[in-house]
């Protein structure tokens, strides 16, 4: 297994498992990632912005997956895009990923925003494993209007910092 930072060659890839993943769970829908238009060039995107990043994870030299970090406004982050290939889910590759990014995120910002999808359960499991607390509604600027569950963590620990702290 190797983590690393994407490159040009993997955009394709990266891309691919992405709008895989979300076309067989029905939803390749607008305000997903499926959409997004920085899909075409992740490399570029995320060497583009302030204390960003984006991981890719090879077995044999296969990228099976990714996750990114990007800025998200008044010192937090935002993870994104953690996809792993459907045959090599449920063997702890997310959770290897997750590390590298969560460790990247708390050396640059005071907090980490997630969105994803209830219907999602293995993936809202793995955030609350890492100590992602459930929001009751989205942080303002929020782009992906599909999503219906909002994950916040603070790597300050302090619950005074987590915004609409109120479970659902």
């Amino acid at each position: 297994m190797l983590i690393r930072n994407i490159n040009k060659a993997d955009n394709l890839v990266i891309k691919t498992i992405i709008q895989d993943s979300l076309k067989k769970r029905g939803f390749d829908l607008p305000g997903t990632a499926y959409f997004d238009p920085q899909l075409d060039d992740l490399t570029h995107h995320y060497q583009s912005l302030e204390a960003a990043a984006y991981w890719v994870i090879e077995i044999d030299q296969q990228v099976i997956g990714g996750v990114g970090i990007a800025p998200y406004s008044n010192g937090i982050c935002e993870l994104q895009k953690l996809y792993i290939k459907d045959n090599f889910q449920g063997y702890g590759y997310a959770n290897h990923l997750m590390e590298v990014a969560l460790a990247f995120a708390a050396q640059h910002y005071q907090a980490c925003y997630l969105e994803t999808l209830f219907e999602l359960s293995a993936a809202c499991k793995l955030y609350e494993k890492f100590g992602f607390h459930l929001l009751n509604k989205p942080l303002p600027g929020s782009e992906h209007s599909a999503m219906d569950a909002w994950y916040f963590l603070s790597f300050e620990k302090a619950v005074d910092k987590i915004p609409y702290s109120s479970p659902i």
